[in-house]
């Protein structure tokens, strides 16, 4: 496992990392329209994953306000979006904890339709998330791995640059099982090596 030191250090900048994504595939902001779509993605890994610790799928109409809120705070939401299926994937950024010190840091949140999978496009996803919250002057960026057992996503956010940090066996409970989850992170932009602008 590496060090915070290193974690602190991984891949800094504003550094833009291209993904190639698949024919007919395109990335963009994410609208009001999206959210059945992102509520029917995120819904299937509540039911059958350990990604999320939900145990029931949000319906919609809450979805929908978790997104207004989100988008009102001002964090960026995108969406995968193929030309023939539709919505196939998002990526959000959300506030890390609620008091003001942590207020550079965002955690990523990735959710890609298991149709979809294995085709780079959560990378893809991430990469553009890593970017706008740079761009937002964010320093840091965690990544809440829900199951040790989620290698590819795992995989995922190493290659973006992440590094891990800990480890919480047994945090959650799910299906009848204990969870081990993993924590990763990214250093956004100068990271933790000078003071960010005030806001």
């Amino acid at each position: 496992m590496e060090t915070r030191a290193a974690a602190g250090a991984a891949q800094p900048s504003g550094q833009r990392t291209r993904m190639r994504l698949p024919p007919r595939v395109s990335l963009r902001t994410a609208a009001a329209a999206d959210v059945p779509a992102i509520a029917a993605i995120y819904g299937e890994q509540v039911a059958t994953g350990t990604a999320s610790f939900e145990y029931d799928p949000p319906a919609v109409a809450e979805m929908m306000c978790r997104y207004d809120a989100s988008v009102t705070a001002g964090f960026p939401w995108f969406v995968a979006d193929d030309d023939q299926a539709g919505v196939i994937g998002y990526t959000f950024a959300s506030p890390y904890r609620p008091r003001p010190g942590y207020r550079y840091t965002v955690e990523d949140s990735v959710y890609v339709a298991p149709a979809a999978a294995g085709r780079g496009i959560g990378a893809a996803l991430l990469a553009r998330l890593i970017e706008a919250c740079t761009a937002r002057g964010d320093r840091l960026m965690v990544a809440v791995i829900g199951d040790v057992a989620n290698g590819a996503s795992i995989a995922v956010h190493r290659k973006l640059g992440f590094v891990e940090v800990g480890r919480m066996p047994g945090v959650g409970w799910k299906f009848d099982l204990w969870i081990e989850s993993v924590l990763m992170q990214r250093a956004l932009g100068e990271g933790a090596a000078a003071a960010p602008a005030l806001r």
